[in-house]
């Protein structure tokens, strides 16, 4: 299996829904998706307010791309705020956050599982 083939469409039709395994204030749009492999794509909308302290420092088996189209986060590992335009690529295992927003954002996001990963 294999995402779908999709048009254009608007995505403002989707509903956000809480996220897998996320906090109250998280929600995602989940735009394509590949049930076999995990592959996504989605919007990802986090609430004024959210801290994923509670979450701890994550760090997942699969590729994860992301741009902040809205907002803005704060990595509490790091110490830094990033805002609208900012992209992010990283690999399995790349170690990241804990996050808070202020502000609320809303992200772009690409995840992608490596072959190995698959079978």
């Amino acid at each position: 299996m294999q995402k779908p083939e999709l048009e254009y469409f608007d995505t403002e039709t989707l509903p956000w829904t809480p996220a897998a395994g996320g906090l109250p204030g998280m929600y995602e749009r989940i735009l394509a998706a590949d049930p076999a492999t995990g592959d996504l794509t989605r919007l990802a909308k986090w609430e004024p307010g959210v801290d994923t302290t509670p979450m701890g420092v994550q760090a997942h088996t699969f590729w994860e791309e992301l741009i902040i189209l809205e907002g803005s986060m704060v990595d509490l590992t790091l110490n830094a705020t990033f805002k609208k335009g900012y992209y992010a690529c990283r690999p399995p295992g790349m170690r990241h956050g804990p996050w808070r927003t202020d502000d609320g954002c809303i992200t772009f996001e690409i995840r992608h599982y490596p072959e190995r990963e698959r079978g």
